[in-house]
């Protein structure tokens, strides 16, 4: 079974599930990457501060009878988000992955106390106009930041990448992205370093479809329309967790599984309001 796509307000199309590269570098990277390649994935992520553009760049041109749909996906850090160094970074960024430009390059942290995101933001925009990108988004920006680009620029952002998990839901988030068209990808989507797999509520929903916890999660990201980027080293892993499209949620258990949010349910308590990553 092919993945499914979502699309976004203004046409663009992506995959609805995608690959997280955290911490895959190096050749064992590579044979990550490439392996998730071969099971079906054709979303990948990656940023500047994972180095491992290389890695990820080189699995996706060395994969034989991949669809042209491959769409590898990079993220400026906030070091470079003054005009000229984020379009020398993108312009990087494309080198490193080998390829001839990058499917969706985002904004990693929009960083509001050195307030310079709308200034980057123009530079992923004159990136895409030059074809060193095809698609341009963001990554943990609040819905206010998100209204400020489109208020300055004209322009909204494809896809915003955000923490997401049952602990965590972001229901008033998801709600305005709708309205405005911008499709939501989740990182940390299985809740890491948190006992999420574990919780009564979601083993229980797993045991009566005879499915796996990480599975019965994953399932609730597709049913929300939210694409989830699960990381996973191992072939079992990876295969698993892209066999989620045909299972088939009720509204209660969506519910009981929404209704897991915590207010303080951020696995980091990385809140863009302040955090900042550079």
């Amino acid at each position: 079974m092919g993945v499914p796509s979502l699309t976004a307000g203004d046409g663009t199309v992506l995959p609805a599930i995608g690959f997280g590269t955290y911490k895959l570098t190096g050749s064992a990277g590579v044979a990550s990457v490439a392996q998730a390649i071969r099971a079906g994935y054709r979303l990948l992520d990656s940023a500047v501060n994972y180095e491992n553009e290389g890695a990820v760049g080189r699995a996706a041109s060395s994969a034989t009878g991949v669809p042209d749909e491959l769409v590898v996906t990079s993220k400026l850090p906030g070091r470079r988000h003054r005009y000229a160094e984020a379009l020398a970074t993108i312009e990087e960024s494309v080198y490193r992955t080998g390829l001839d430009r990058i499917g969706l390059y985002l904004i990693h942290w929009p960083n509001p106390k050195v307030d310079r995101y709308v200034e980057a933001w123009t530079a992923l925009i004159e990136a895409r106009e030059r074809g060193l990108v095809r698609h341009i988004g963001v990554s943990n920006f609040l819905p206010e930041h998100i209204d400020r680009l489109v208020a300055e620029t004209g322009v909204v952002p494809v896809v915003n990448q955000i923490e997401i998990h049952p602990y965590f839901p972001q229901r008033e988030a998801l709600d305005h992205h709708r309205t405005l068209g911008v499709l939501v990808q989740a990182w940390s989507p299985l809740g890491r370093r948190s006992d999420l797999l574990g919780n009564p509520t979601i083993t229980a929903i797993a045991g009566e479809h005879g499915i796996s916890p990480a599975q019965t999660v994953l399932a609730w990201h597709v049913a929300r329309q939210v694409i989830p980027l699960p990381k996973a080293a191992g072939s079992e892993r990876q295969r698993e967790n892209l066999d989620v499209f045909g299972i088939a949620l009720s509204e209660a258990e969506i519910e009981a599984i929404t209704a897991l949010g915590r207010p303080d349910g951020r696995t980091a308590g990385q809140d863009p309001a302040v955090y900042e990553e550079f």
